[in-house]
């Protein structure tokens, strides 16, 4: 049966239909305009994502996922949710705050629990384990105020998710689906990429054992030179419809916004698959990396500190295709030189899709390639 949710519970906040009746009592108080991406945490929290969290953390929470990576209640927890604001905002405790959007718009209504600030420069090395500015996680820590506002949220406006909303489940959701089908153990499969035959390999890798497989990529802001949100999804869809056995697979997106926080994000990502209904979930090389910050197996050795995490991460050695075992391998099962191998470079396969090539059938299946090929921006500019 599917997992028992993190904290115990899924926790929810109500949400109301975005219309001005509906929606009029959400803007009262101070206003905070916050961005897209905050419109999306604030998504995940009113949907369980984030559970146990009811909105954004107060600085004893704060510090202790920073010196610990647990909540104050010692909850597992691994990267703080906070909720900047400008450094000349100011109310008090129990203060209804609204949450607007770049229109003015409601998105949500917070009560005040606490204003404070954070030390930037702790909360890079803490988190992401570099204060180097080059790194996207720290640099957007850089570019924040620093001036953060702790409270739980009262109501949220619903929140479009724009294309994707035929495959967006949340937790309440899947859950569900999970016990119609049966499914007791099910795997969770992260990514932020189409997918080629290594990823391929994990997933079934990981199938093998289990009743089903949840496939969550996940779509929001990107870097330059990513595949596209839509790309994403239809190779997805070409590779699950020509390449799974049927009811083996649940497609569903996950919009979030990366953080390249490495290990510390990795148990994140198990977190918010537990709150889906998980037991498993896979966990690569270089699992939410970025650079060379991070070792390639860094990921793997931080869950040995969560015995309580109530997920089990399932630890998958970098799969390539090798010439001498005529198939698809990895280093703990190919005992061949780097020579015979075809490693699965993201690097490799942008160049030949930006000449028009179609990679070799051990790189990517077919199917897969022609949807990128045939995408009018297959790549983030």
């Amino acid at each position: 049966m599917p997992s028992i949710p993190h904290g115990g519970r899924l926790v929810s906040v109500k949400q109301v239909e975005p219309t001005p009746e509906k929606v009029k009592d959400m803007l009262e108080g101070p206003k905070v305009r916050v961005s897209y991406e905050t419109q999306v945490t604030i998504f995940n929290i009113a949907n369980s994502v984030f559970s146990p969290l009811q909105g954004f953390m107060n600085e004893e929470d704060y510090q202790n996922v920073l010196d610990n990576m647990r909540l104050q209640d010692d909850t597992p927890w691994t990267i703080p949710l906070l909720l900047h604001v400008p450094m000349d905002f100011s109310a008090a405790s129990g203060d209804i705050i609204s949450l607007v959007d770049e229109r003015d718009l409601p998105v949500a209504s917070l009560e005040c629990e606490q204003i404070y600030e954070i030390s930037k420069k702790e909360f890079a090395m803490k988190v992401f384990g570099t204060e180097d500015a080059a790194h996207p996680g720290v640099a957007k820590t850089y570019s924040s105020t620093g001036r953060v506002l702790a409270g739980k949220l009262l109501k949220t406006a619903k929140f479009s998710s724009n294309s994707f909303e035929d495959c967006t489940l949340v937790p309440k959701e899947t859950r569900v689906l999970f016990n119609e089908k049966g499914w007791k153990d099910i795997i969770a499969f992260q990514t932020r990429n189409a997918p080629h035959i290594g990823h391929e390999y994990v997933q079934k890798a990981g199938l093998s054992f289990a009743d089903g497989l949840f496939i969550n990529p996940v779509l929001g802001k990107k870097k330059s030179g990513d595949f596209t949100d839509q790309v994403i999804v239809d190779a997805y869809r070409a590779l699950t419809r020509n390449y799974y056995p049927k009811n083996s697979v649940v497609l569903s997106v996950l919009h979030y916004e990366m953080q390249y926080a490495g290990p510390k994000e990795a148990v994140m990502h198990a977190i918010m698959r537990k709150n889906f209904g998980c037991t498993h979930i896979a966990i690569g090389r270089d699992h939410a990396g970025v650079g060379n910050y991070y070792g390639p197996y860094a990921a793997h050795d931080i869950f040995k500190e969560f015995p309580d995490l109530g997920i089990q991460a399932i630890f998958m050695r970098e799969f390539f295709y090798c010439n001498k075992c005529v198939g698809v391998a990895n280093e703990k099962i190919c005992p061949h030189a780097e020579t015979d191998r075809l490693t699965f470079s993201g690097t490799k396969l942008r160049k030949m899709f930006l000449s028009g090539e179609t990679p070799p059938k051990e790189f990517m299946r077919p199917e897969v390639s022609q949807v990128i090929l045939k995408a009018k921006n297959a790549f983030v500019e």
